[in-house]
Order: structure tokens, then sequence, then C-alpha cells
């Protein structure tokens, strides 16, 4: 199954593509605790920016914009992480989303994430990017995941221990929801050969 993170940071290096990072490792190993394997992959949005905004002046995505609305309408899940300017979601995570359509990522698992340099700015993940995965028809994991810049407390290569946490249960949850949505392949029917379906309806040796 194919788990995608889509990831808005503007720099290089980012913390909001460390937290998709760090959200797409958790969700595979809680996949994998089920005894289920989850391919991930990261689209990165400021690569795409210039596509983003031809594509609204054209009308029309070009092909490298094609081929990553493709990878996110295919994927089982999502995970969406954004960094949070004036307490919303950023101008280029919310003009990618504007150029899918609104009914392509209907019943899909999504979970969503943000970072930003106060924890006060949290609220944006219920009031902005909550409903906004509502409106595309998405099934949003419950628990949400804020980083702030204290909750990496030892860099940008680790972090505290209630992000950890956070991250954990989203990871859980959006597991639960994916191996619930994808079906389990069904074991193949064993194949009785025909002469041996004849041979049990004849009648028995009368001996």
């Amino acid at each position: 199954m194919k788990l995608v993170v889509v990831t808005a940071g503007l720099t290089q290096p980012s913390s909001t593509r460390l937290l998709g990072d760090r959200l797409g490792e958790a969700v595979a190993q809680a996949v994998a605790g089920r005894a289920e394997a989850a391919e991930v992959e990261t689209v990165e949005l400021r690569d795409l920016a210039v596509d983003i905004a031809n594509a609204f002046v054209t009308g029309f995505p070009n092909g490298r914009l094609r081929a990553a609305i493709e990878t996110v309408t295919a994927a089982d899940a999502l995970i969406a992480v954004t960094p949070i300017f004036s307490g919303s979601y950023s101008g280029l995570f919310k003009s990618f989303f504007d150029v899918i359509d609104n009914t392509a990522l209907t019943g899909k698992p999504v979970l969503i994430a943000a970072t930003g340099g106060t924890a006060r700015h949290s609220l944006a993940l219920e009031h902005a990017l909550r409903p906004l995965f509502a409106y595309l028809r998405a099934v949003v994991a419950p628990t949400a995941v804020y980083a702030a810049s204290e909750d990496w407390g030892g860099g940008r290569d680790a972090f505290t221990d209630g992000l950890g946490e956070r991250i954990e249960r989203a990871a859980e949850e959006l597991a639960a929801l994916l191996l619930h949505r994808v079906p389990r392949r069904a074991e193949p029917e064993a194949v009785v050969p025909f002469e041996q379906q004849l041979a049990a309806l004849r009648p028995g040796d009368p001996g």
C-alpha cells in the first residue's frame, strides 16, 4: 500500500519536511506492526511552486504537477504537513489542494500536521486544516500533530517526548484507518480437479 507525505516547507533544510519524514516513518512502523507493509513517498511542494502558479493562470497542470497530483490522489493514505503563517496554512499548501479536484480525496485517510515558531498557533490545525480536508471529504485522523520550535529539543534530528508521543499516537490512528480502508487480499480458493468432483458424485461401491 502507498502512503504519500505532502510537505509545504519553504526552507532547506525544513522542519516541516523533517516532521513529515518522522510521521511517515512512524506510520510505516505502525503498519508493519500489524504484519502489513507501506511504501512511503514524499511530494515536496517547494519544488512545484512555479508549476502550481502556472496552473492557476492557464487552468491546466503541466506534466510535473500532474504527476504529483496523480501520486497524491492514487495514495492509500496521506500525511499533509504545512508551516503556519499568520495563523493558518501556507498559501502554497492551500494552492496545491485547490488544483486537485474536490472529490479526488473522498474517503481517503489523512493525517494533518503543522510546524510553527510558537505553540500558540497549534489551533490552526483545528480551525484551518481539519475543515479543509473535511470539505475535500477526506477521513481525518483524530490526532493532529503540531511541532513548535521548542519541540525540537535535541536539535533538528531529535524532538521532545511530548512531540514523540503525539507522532506515535497519530501514526497508530492513521495506520488503523489505512488498514481498514485497504481490503486484505483474499486467500485463493483451492481448485478441485473436475475428475475428482465427478468421483465425489458417483455412488459408492456396493461391495
